[in-house]
């Protein structure tokens, strides 16, 4: 769980996530809307892919990236417990 914190640390990984909310989308056409060099927009995608929160997928030469919910549900839930809330509180 630790991962998903680290990942979650750095604002364009969460950038990153709120791009893949509206579905899958190319490594290249990720990279493109980040004033960041393609290698560090490399490491992001690895801290994401390794923290469980994106999913990747290899069509050819290119890899598409999809959000995994299930683990940011799991680190919301985790966050809520911390809190002394269940999730179907409000």
């Amino acid at each position: 769980m630790s991962d998903v914190f680290k990942a979650l640390a750095h604002p364009v990984r969460r950038q990153v996530l709120t791009k893949l909310r509206d579905g899958p989308m190319s490594a290249g056409d990720l990279a493109a809307a980040f004033p960041v060099s393609k290698p560090t927009m490399s490491g992001h995608f690895t801290a994401l892919r390794e923290a469980g929160l994106i999913l990747a997928e290899r069509h050819g030469t290119t890899i598409r990236y999809r959000l995994n919910a299930g683990a940011a549900e799991e680190a919301i839930a985790l966050l809520m417990g911390l809190m002394g809330r269940k999730e179907t509180d409000t």
